[in-house]
C-alpha cells in the first residue's frame, strides 16, 4: 500500500481553541478523531466533511457525540493546508447564518493576513 495520505493544519487565531477547550473531554476526543480524518483521507466521507452550499470554499467539520452535533468551520489553501476556523454546537437542522457569516469573515482575514506578508 502506498504511503498514508496527510493534509496539514492550522488553526487561524483563537476561534477554534476558545470552541474546543469550552467542550467536555468527550467531545474534545471527537473533534480530535474528525479532524484525524480530515488529515488523513483522501476523499473524506461528507459524513464528517461537507462543503457549505452558497459559500465560496467554506467546508463544515461534522461531528456527533450521542444526540449532540457539533461543527467546526475550515477551509484549504493551498492544495493540502486545511484552516480550521470557529467551531458550535448545533441546535437546528440548520446551519445559523451567523454563524456561517462570522466563519466567511475569518476567512477573508486569514487571506487578507496572508498577502500582507
Amino acid at each position: 500500500m502506498a504511503g498514508q495520505f496527510l493534509r496539514d493544519t492550522f488553526v487561524y487565531k483563537n476561534y477554534f481553541w476558545d470552541f474546543y477547550k469550552s467542550q467536555k473531554l468527550i467531545v474534545q476526543k471527537k473533534v480530535d478523531f474528525v479532524i484525524g480524518i480530515v488529515r488523513t483521507l483522501r476523499i473524506v466521507p461528507e459524513k464528517f466533511l461537507k462543503h457549505l452550499e452558497g459559500t465560496d470554499g467554506l467546508y463544515e467539520m461534522r461531528i456527533k457525540v450521542g444526540s449532540n452535533i457539533y461543527r467546526v468551520f475550515c477551509f484549504f489553501d493551498e492544495g493540502n493546508l486545511v484552516i480550521l476556523l470557529g467551531g458550535f454546537q448545533k441546535k437546528s437542522a440548520k446551519t445559523p447564518p451567523r454563524e456561517i457569516e462570522n466563519a466567511e469573515k475569518y476567512k477573508k482575514e486569514y487571506f487578507y493576513e496572508k498577502s500582507k506578508k
